[in-house]
């Protein structure tokens, strides 16, 4: 009997050869989110592997949404010619029909952080730390920078800030994206009760913490041609007993962004 894992399936436009999926890992190994020649024999590696799809790793939709300084970004003309530079020639080696994406993201609270084999906590002032921004006022962890409460502008800048990568990634020839609404980043933090504690259109009932990231989705649906497709990563659980974002309410989730265009959940937790 022939495997489902090694079986095409369809997503949106494109008919992938298998069911295997490189899932984003971040490298931390860019300069100012630009990707590097480092970028250009892993994303070779990952592309030579047979995979059918490779995601590559979170990347800021903005600089100050960078979880550190090594990390990816399309947030300037240098960081979309590098992308398109690496995935080129990712693209020379890869496997037959293979789809190559990028996962775009905000690291909202848990931004400013040094590079993991340095620590991995808060940047500070002496290591170029910058001001980071969340749904509430809250910070990560003791210790942590206390973020800015993003208010209407910020929000819309956010949303705009997706789309503007969204369509860095179409213009370097990706062919699809991933929205980054897991671990504890932006979009996340406004689904959890535990980092949301708004009282405004943004806060308090599902329909409002889940506002952000539907409006992201189908911001960024509109804003790309068909042949692009648009995922999305979710944590599903995130084991406290009370007061979080849960199973059931990821589950709502993804029917919303079903409906807003999105056509793969990544669940992770």
């Amino acid at each position: 009997m022939t495997s489902a894992l090694f079986t095409p399936i369809t997503l949106g436009e494109f008919t992938i050869p298998n069911r295997i999926a490189v899932a984003p890992m971040c490298m931390y190994s860019a300069d100012d989110g630009s990707a590097t020649d480092w970028h250009i024999q892993h994303w070779m590696t990952l592309g030579i592997s047979g995979a059918g799809m490779v995601t590559f790793e979170a990347t800021g939709v903005e600089r100050r949404g960078r979880i550190s300084h090594g990390c990816l970004g399309l947030y300037s003309d240098a960081n979309e010619a590098a992308m398109a530079r690496a995935l080129a020639t990712a693209r020379r080696v890869a496997a037959p029909g293979a789809v190559f994406g990028v996962q775009l993201g905000h690291a909202g609270r848990k931004a400013s952080t040094q590079l993991p084999w340095l620590g991995g906590g808060p940047l500070t002032p002496e290591q170029d730390a910058w001001q980071t921004v969340g749904p509430s006022a809250i910070p990560f962890a003791p210790g942590w920078h206390t973020p800015t409460a993003l208010d209407e502008a910020g929000i819309e800048t956010i949303v705009e800030a997706f789309v503007a990568a969204a369509r860095g990634a179409e213009r370097a020839g990706l062919d699809f994206v991933e929205l980054h609404g897991a671990h504890g980043y932006l979009l996340h933090e406004f689904l959890s009760p535990i980092s949301n504690r708004r009282t405004d259109r943004w806060g308090g009932s599902l329909e409002n913490r889940m506002r952000l990231i539907v409006t992201v989705a189908k911001a960024v649906r509109a804003a790309l041609p068909e042949r692009m497709f648009v995922g999305a990563r979710l944590s599903a659980a995130e084991w406290v007993e009370r007061d979080n974002f849960n199973v059931e309410e990821a589950v709502e989730v993804a029917k919303a962004l079903k409906a807003a265009g999105v056509v793969y959940i990544c669940a992770s937790t």
